[in-house]
């Protein structure tokens, strides 16, 4: 408990400087697909994938679409060129991330029950995540959150990533450098891009909104899950750049609260 006092401390101090310099995680063409993977990218159940396409390279196997669900007019790209070149921007952004310079050490601490504000956080091995994490976007239409985890992500059943103050898409500026696996456990509810160099996992009845699921070496599994990727497309701007003069906020917004109207709710077979 005194531990998790003081960091709340140190993350308060922090907050009150000036902004933190953006992180500018440039997806580029990864940013097109809301779920990417190395080796496989496996299904089970009516998983519902919008705001992107699936891809997967050097390896070619796409498994249980159907009964997965791609929603138009995204498509998918088994070991193909444009599957090659996005794993060659996600291996960018993923060491773009990695060399960071961090703005509070978390290793060791839970996230849940956390309020964080714009920055970098840093954890030495494994990240876990038991109940609510809040990310203030501070009222910045800039604001980035990036997380750096040494090994492995994990969050327990039912857990959540809430993004507060922020604009239309506030997830989309949430990034989770993970150095080895994630795992999403069953109805988390989760935001933002994990960039895996290894696997992904999202457990039953998990879900992602305003990210994508991107893994560099292994494989992506679903199961009954629904991923809404917040990245318009073609995504070759750097997030940190997004404004709603470049993009058209308002529009991209709208967008993407028709989507959610159609995949929220964890679908159920």
């Amino acid at each position: 408990m005194r531990s998790k006092t003081l960091i709340l401390l140190a993350i308060t101090a922090i907050a009150g400087f000036a902004p933190h310099a953006k992180a500018a995680i440039n997806l580029g063409t990864a940013g097109n697909f809301a779920v990417l993977a190395g080796s496989t990218v496996t299904n089970t159940g009516t998983s519902v994938i919008d705001g992107g396409d699936i891809g997967v390279s050097p390896g070619s196997a796409i498994v249980g679409f159907p009964p997965g669900i791609l929603m138009p007019p995204f498509t998918t790209h088994a070991a193909d060129a444009v599957a090659l070149q996005a794993q060659s921007d996600l291996t960018s952004a993923y060491n773009a991330a990695a060399a960071l310079l961090p703005t509070v050490i978390l290793t060791g601490t839970d996230l849940g029950g956390l309020t964080l504000t714009p920055g970098v956080y840093f954890f030495a091995t494994s990240a876990a995540l038991t109940g609510t994490l809040t990310l203030d976007n501070q009222a910045n239409p800039n604001a980035e959150f990036v997380f750096q985890i040494g090994t492995t992500l994990v969050t327990a059943g039912s857990s959540s990533v809430v993004t507060i103050n922020g604009g239309p898409i506030p997830g989309s500026n949430v990034f989770w450098q993970v150095g080895s696996s994630a795992t999403l456990g069953t109805y988390t509810a989760f935001e933002g891009h994990i960039l895996a160099d290894q696997s992904i996992t999202l457990t039953t009845g998990a879900t992602m909104f305003d990210g994508s699921a991107l893994a560099r070496s292994g494989a992506v599994t679903l199961d009954t899950n629904s991923i809404v990727n917040a990245v318009p497309e073609p995504a070759t701007t750097s997030l940190a750049l997004l404004g709603g003069g470049l993009l058209g906020a308002g529009a991209l917004g709208k967008r993407l609260r028709e989507r959610r109207s159609r995949s929220w709710a964890p679908v159920c077979t």
